[in-house]
């Protein structure tokens, strides 16, 4: 039986898989396909390089069970990421463990539920996750594989690629073993740092990307696909050069956007900022992240990110050449269009259309709620809402999106209820 080269169950190459059991039934012996790692098409030259996808034929019971995660957890860092796991695993009950440099985080993550500082023998841990800065991560990783013979190692870093290639030299350079390390990124985090902003919730229903190589153990794979599940995470599979472009893309780029748009505005003069509306926050809340963290970050991956702000500089040469041409510009904010409508939308579909209901609401206790139960009322769904605050006085205006054809009866309904709508 040949070797498939792409999913059998998605017909498409394996980089697009979940990294979980994908069974197909391929006789009446139950033999079906596992899908052990999930690599792209993309044959990647470097010296750390993911070897070709890797599939396997296995015999599973039909009634498979999910991978469950062994303990005691040790977790190295506790910021908000590190913190925000610990608190999710406690929540599972795990046995979890806390270390950082600053022991002043490992007693405020503990005393808010995140686990307790780490008193155990080296040997006894099962999992080891690495949340420190990106500049420490592959050394933390090395001192960790060498301290805890038992354990599985992986880290949150936001950047594998520079972390696989400098824990490779490491390891050289220290005659160890990596096979126990695999690499995984859960695409959550705020604005926000420290084990104080520390959330269970911050995992729950957010991409978590496991970067598995062909020296791996699946078991160990597996124990860093349970971590993530256990924070209420979606599991995917990626290659590490590819997950670093991804970011690149998704992240890192919008990241810097946001930061030029709030640097420009360091010229604005104060009436003309008095204009601002929500548009403009939206646009720069990030730019208020830690810039140390960030810093780092975009070193690592600076081959993408280079990558990123060259095409975005080639089209601002093309939107400078059709500002003086409106049919061309239309045709370039088009484009933009057609890019957002590839974002996903409510539950991961893709985004559909919506017209927004206005509703004046006053900065009232009970206010909110009054109006969520007539919009219950109406027996009309909330595809999605948002709100501005009023500057002049102590009001507010509640945009509330739903289908174009409920967006009348919704209108006709609130101000039945007495309420002032502006669509």
């Amino acid at each position: 039986m040949r070797t498939p080269s792409t999913c059998p169950i998605t017909r498409r190459y394996p980089r697009s898989c979940e990294l979980r059991h994908m069974s197909l039934t391929l006789s009446p012996r139950t033999l079906r396909w596992v899908c052990l790692t999930a690599t792209p098409r993309r044959v990647v030259t470097s010296d750390v390089s993911t070897p070709r996808p890797c599939w396997r034929p296995t015999v599973t019971d039909p009634n498979r069970v999910e991978p469950t995660l062994t303990g005691p957890v040790l977790i190295v860092g506790v910021g908000l990421i590190g913190a925000s796991i610990g608190k999710a695993l406690m929540r599972e009950g795990t046995d979890v463990h806390l270390w950082d440099i600053d022991r002043d985080n490992s007693l405020i993550a503990a005393g808010h539920g995140a686990g307790r500082l780490g008193n155990l023998a080296d040997d006894a841990y099962r999992m080891i996750v690495i949340a420190t800065p990106p500049a420490v991560v592959a050394q933390t990783v090395v001192e960790r594989l060498t301290r805890h013979p038992q354990a599985v190692v992986t880290d949150t870093a936001s950047v594998k690629g520079a972390v696989l290639a400098e824990l490779t030299t490491l390891a050289t350079e220290h005659e160890i073993a990596i096979s126990r390390y695999v690499g995984s990124h859960p695409m959550a985090g705020t604005q926000c740092t420290g084990p104080l902003t520390a959330s269970t919730e911050l995992f729950v229903d957010r991409t978590w990307v496991v970067a598995p190589r062909t020296d791996n153990r699946y078991d160990d794979v597996q124990q860093v696909v349970a971590l993530a599940r256990a924070c209420g995470a979606r599991v995917v599979s990626m290659d590490a050069h590819e997950h670093d472009r991804a970011v690149a893309e998704v992240s890192h780029l919008p990241h810097l956007m946001s930061i030029l748009t709030a640097a420009n505005l360091r010229r604005a003069r104060p009436e003309h900022l008095s204009l601002a509306g929500p548009g403009i926050r939206d646009v720069t809340r990030i730019a208020r992240s830690q810039t140390t963290m960030w810093r780092q970050i975009l070193s690592s991956n600076c081959v993408e990110v280079r990558s990123q702000l060259e095409a975005i500089r080639d089209d601002l040469d093309d939107l400078l050449s059709r500002l003086n041409d409106s049919e061309r510009l239309e045709e370039f904010l088009s484009v933009g269009q057609a890019g957002a409508r590839k974002v996903a939308g409510k539950h991961g579909h893709q985004m559909v259309e919506t017209t927004a209901v206005v509703v004046e609401i006053p900065d009232t206790p009970g206010a909110l709620a009054r109006l969520f139960a007539d919009v219950e009322a109406a027996g009309i769904n909330i595809e999605d809402l948002s709100v501005e605050h009023n500057p002049a006085r102590e009001t507010g205006f509640l945009s509330i999106d739903v289908a174009p054809s409920r967006a009348e009866q919704l209108t006709a309904s609130m101000r039945n209820h007495g309420w002032s709508v502006r669509s």
